[in-house]
């Protein structure tokens, strides 16, 4: 019997999730270095599948099983983490609110 489940977000997302984007610059760095999800799975010591999972967004990794998957890419934790940053940086650039200055028991935005 074929497996149909979906999922269904809680909430539409404005922004993307984090491990959307950790899903991305693993596959991304992966098909850079044009390795099969095998031979990245097999170095990281973790299933064939979970790693899909991953890249597809579908899983949340611990940070254990991250930089598993991050030393099987040459790559440390660090470098993993600092790549997602930027794309989501990239992709939504933060907007600062108005600086606040508080006078007493009064604030007044500057």
């Amino acid at each position: 019997m074929p497996n149909d489940a979906r999922v269904i977000p809680l909430r539409p997302a404005k922004e993307p999730l984090w491990r959307d984007v950790v899903g991305e610059v693993l596959r991304g760095e992966r098909l850079a270095q044009e390795r099969t999800l095998k031979d990245v799975a097999d170095a990281a010591r973790i299933s064939m599948p979970y790693l899909s999972e991953l890249e597809r967004g579908r899983k949340e990794a611990s940070s254990e099983v991250l930089a598993a998957a991050a030393h099987a890419l040459g790559l440390s934790l660090t470098d993993v983490l600092s790549l997602a940053q930027g794309r989501l940086a990239g992709l939504h650039p933060r907007v600062r609110p108005a600086r606040a200055s508080y006078q007493g028991d009064v604030r007044l935005a500057a």
